[in-house]
């Protein structure tokens, strides 16, 4: 089992581990030959949420080796901190005291124990090379545990909706936060999103009008292959669901990294929150939160 490759954008990289880290202490990821996957899903999450992404090798990576007994594919726990922490001593600073010229992150053995190991190589101001190694313990998984690891299963999404810029969002849902652990999440196909809450000491809504009802390649694929409808959705139809209010505050974290967000709703059953890195035709990589619907008696 081998694997090492040169971290070509280490600030994306330590942006996209840093959202993951808010939400869960350990996560999965998954090296293939074409893409690095990113998974959170354990049962323990806040609201039951879970966090699987998926980003391409070279839009992260270069002289990217990788050679295993799987089909070439290495799967491991490793702590979200710890390599947050690793990571970022590897992207740029004011306060860091070299300049980084190149970050190699590979598996390696120490004292019997696996690691994803960094070794940074840089220069100071004065001219003095510098070179710095942080090990990451690891644990690979086995085949048999990789099988296990399964995307949450959902419905045809009733509605799809391109978000506001996440910074406002996580600006207003701040605000709520202390007031209720329910938030309300609804939106149409005339381009309304509206987000609330309903306690018996207070009721807050917000919303935003003539957003982009984006068309999923999903939906397009399925309607392809079904006879077209007879009538169009009504534009003014609102499909909604309940989640928890922490996890979705949680899930905002990403807003340090995100280009655009695609929220969908499956009516009364869970909320999908599409992150892309880059353009959506061009992405170098999604992050996916399914977040399930909370289900509230007094709703």
């Amino acid at each position: 089992m081998r694997f090492r490759t040169a971290i070509e954008n280490p600030t994306t990289f330590f942006k996209i581990v840093q959202a993951v880290e808010k939400l869960q202490k350990k996560c999965v990821i998954r090296f293939t030959e074409e893409n690095i996957h990113i998974i959170c899903a354990s049962e323990a999450n806040e609201g039951g949420m879970q966090v699987w992404s998926q980003f391409k090798i070279d839009s992260l990576f270069n002289e990217y080796r990788i050679q295993s007994n799987n089909n070439n594919e290495i799967t491991m726990n490793i702590s979200a901190e710890a390599l947050s922490a690793a990571l970022k001593s590897c992207a740029p600073s004011v306060s860091k005291t070299y300049d980084t010229e190149e970050v190699v992150m590979k598996l390696a053995k120490k004292s019997d124990q696996a690691v994803l190991s960094f070794e940074i190589v840089g220069k100071t101001s004065v001219g003095r090379r510098v070179r710095v190694t942080h090990d990451v313990r690891i644990e690979v998984l086995k085949a048999i545990d990789v099988e296990k690891l399964r995307e949450p299963m959902c419905p045809e999404p009733d509605i799809h909706v391109l978000l506001p810029q996440l910074y406002k969002l996580r600006t207003i849902v701040d605000k709520l936060k202390p007031m209720s652990e329910i938030l309300s999440i609804k939106a149409s196909n005339n381009g309304l999103f509206r987000i609330s809450i309903n306690t018996e000491s207070v009721k807050v809504e917000t919303e935003w009008r003539n957003l982009t009802n984006p068309k999923m390649a999903r939906e397009e694929s399925s309607q392809n292959a079904e006879e077209p409808q007879n009538s169009p959705p009504d534009p003014d139809q609102t499909f909604g669901v309940l989640v928890s209010m922490r996890s979705f505050a949680k899930f905002l974290n990403s807003h340090a990294i995100s280009t655009t967000t695609i929220a969908c709703i499956c009516n009364k059953h869970c909320l999908i929150l599409y992150v892309y890195i880059g353009d959506v035709a061009e992405a170098g990589g999604v992050l996916t939160f399914y977040l399930p619907a909370v289900i509230d008696d007094e709703a």
